[in-house]
């Protein structure tokens, strides 16, 4: 009895700090990178950029509802890994976990890279960002992460919640000045509101590329039942936070994106490297440091939200045989110590040069395919055990919405652009591990976009899809 308490993790996550963890979670680099990828893939179509956006936010609460029924369902940290074993058995549970083990820290790796040439581009000013020195400030970053949650829950609570309110006061400043830029009805802020829809329409590859970008920025919010097993009262919290966090980021990135059209043209949105800090350029040229801070401080508590939940699907893996028994092993900060330190390396390993916009892609491509299993997982589950105790049901129609909106955006670039990575499971690569990491299509893009040197040329608008 005494071994079974001592591996279990301890419920100190309240529902204002699991608010905290998913807005923190969800507002990364997405918010400063996707509006150029939505708009480049909406054919400089400031209407249907904006209405992606909004449908975006729209999907995700959906999902995330869905979703949700399974952390209150399962209480448990890796929630999502354990309902996939039990409903759709252990080989598609350990495909999830397969694709997490590269997925999450390949995500780690490009976000900890594109932190560490933002913070050190000034000292590089007019020049490009050298990479020993890039890739070794990465590392650092990296390293601080790991330090910050080896030291448990509380140390990642409280960092979590001041970078929180750094960022969004950053994010409100920018949002409320672009409203009062527009409400002032000047002709450069206005002009291009007016003429919204005058631009190309995109095509049905073109709208999912650019859904893939947007809800990039939205995603992150599955964190909350990933970290189930620490949440207080996780029946009634769960839901709660996420109607919460996603209401106020929604919101958020709704009134930011208005806010860089207001300033920016749609050419220096897509043209720009950190749209951010051009905005602030021609806004308030002396508050770029605060942009500076507030950009860093998002990927920075981000990256250390992803590290988090993702040593909680190793702990629950391990809990269930799928790993190695020392990965569920607690140090005396009630921390899974041995699968943050596994996330660390395999991140540290992925420090090389990758194509953000691509990586998107893939990412959004996998997490839409995984969506889609855990949906069909719910309705075997419902149908199977009706029975099983569930605190917080979501209707229906959001399940088979959600399962819909998965179909479309993963066969959509397969029937638009079709490719054999999509179906065959191996294709050699220049990389040691090839053999390993080629077990789908999706893992080989991702192991050919790391390793070769350089990266991969992007040959169209949706280069690996």
């Amino acid at each position: 009895m005494k071994k079974e308490k001592s591996v279990q993790l301890h419920r100190v996550i309240g529902y204002f700090h699991g608010t905290i963890f998913l807005v923190s979670m969800i507002i990364g680099a997405g918010i400063f990178v996707s509006p150029r990828g939505v708009l480049k893939y909406s054919s400089l179509n400031v209407g249907v950029s904006l209405i992606i956006w909004a449908v975006c936010a729209l999907v995700t609460v959906v999902t995330a509802l869905s979703v949700a029924e399974l952390g209150t369902t399962f209480p448990k940290s890796g929630a999502l890994y354990y309902c996939l074993k039990r409903s759709l058995g252990p080989f598609i549970a350990f495909l999830f976990l397969w694709v997490e083990l590269f997925n999450n820290p390949a995500s780690i790796a490009t976000r900890s890279l594109f932190l560490a040439g933002y913070v050190i581009q000034p000292f590089y000013s007019g020049c490009s960002v050298p990479e020993v020195p890039k890739k070794c400030l990465a590392l650092a970053i990296l390293l601080c992460l790991g330090i910050l949650n080896i030291r448990g829950v509380k140390d990642v609570t409280w960092f979590q919640t001041t970078a929180t309110v750094v960022k969004m006061t950053i994010l409100c400043i920018i949002s409320v000045t672009g409203i009062m830029l527009l409400v002032r009805g000047r002709k450069e802020n206005t002009a291009r509101f007016e003429n919204a829809f005058d631009a190309e329409v995109p095509d049905a590859l073109q709208v999912t590329e650019a859904f893939f970008q947007g809800l990039y920025a939205y995603s992150g919010w599955a964190i909350i039942t990933n970290i189930a097993g620490e949440l207080k009262n996780p029946t009634k919290n769960i839901p709660k936070c996420v109607v919460t966090s996603l209401t106020i980021v929604s919101l958020i990135y709704l009134l930011v994106n208005i806010s860089y059209l207001a300033v920016l043209t749609p050419e220096e949105i897509v043209f720009s490297d950190a749209v951010a800090v051009t905005w602030m350029d021609k806004v308030i040229p002396s508050l770029q440091w605060a942009v500076s801070i507030g950009v860093s401080a998002s990927i920075f508590s981000s990256l250390n939200c992803s590290i988090f939940s993702v040593s909680r699907i190793l702990f629950a893996a391990s809990q269930e045989g799928q790993l190695p028994l020392i990965y569920s092993t607690l140090n005396m900060h009630s921390c899974p110590a041995v699968a943050v330190i596994h996330v660390l390396i395999s991140a540290s390993i992925m420090i090389f040069p990758s194509d953000v916009l691509v990586l998107i892609n893939y990412v959004g491509f996998t997490m839409w395919l995984q969506i889609g299993f855990l949906m069909v997982g719910l309705l075997k589950l419902r149908f199977l055990e009706p029975n099983l105790p569930r605190p917080y049901k979501v209707c229906l129609p959001f399940v088979f919405g959600t399962i819909a909106i998965s179909l479309f955006l993963v066969l959509t670039p397969v029937i638009k652009s079709p490719n054999m990575h999509h179906i065959y499971p191996y294709l050699p690569c220049p990389s040691p591990w090839s053999t390993s990491w080629a077990v789908s299509g999706a893992s080989y893009h991702l192991c050919c976009q790391i390793w070769r040197q350089p990266p991969f040329p992007e040959t169209s608008s949706f280069a690996f899809f």
